[in-house]
């Protein structure tokens, strides 16, 4: 279980790095709130979280609904319209 818990966190980490430091230090703030019994702590700590799992929610909404349009290949026409240039050649 621990070897699983570990691979969600990283995997979690690498796609928002943010928004999962933001849901840590609130349940961070949850659990110690919780054991001592500080309900500001502890409502601030479900506040944070719930505003961080708010926001991943939203980010991920939003990536989904923008659809990228494929775009146009454009092929370059067999000759070109403008003359060659002729050679340089070194003078010494």
């Amino acid at each position: 279980m621990n070897a699983i818990w570990s691979k969600f966190l990283r995997s979690a980490y690498r796609r928002e790095p943010i928004t999962s430091f933001i849901i840590t230090i609130g349940a961070v703030n949850t659990v110690i709130g919780g054991l001592d019994a500080s309900w500001s702590l502890l409502s601030l700590g479900l506040g944070t979280a719930s505003f961080a799992l708010l926001w991943r929610w939203w980010l991920i909404q939003r990536s989904q609904q923008v659809e990228v349009a494929p775009a146009p290949e454009l092929y370059l026409p067999q000759q070109s319209s403008r003359p060659s240039l002729s050679s340089l050649n070194r003078k010494m």
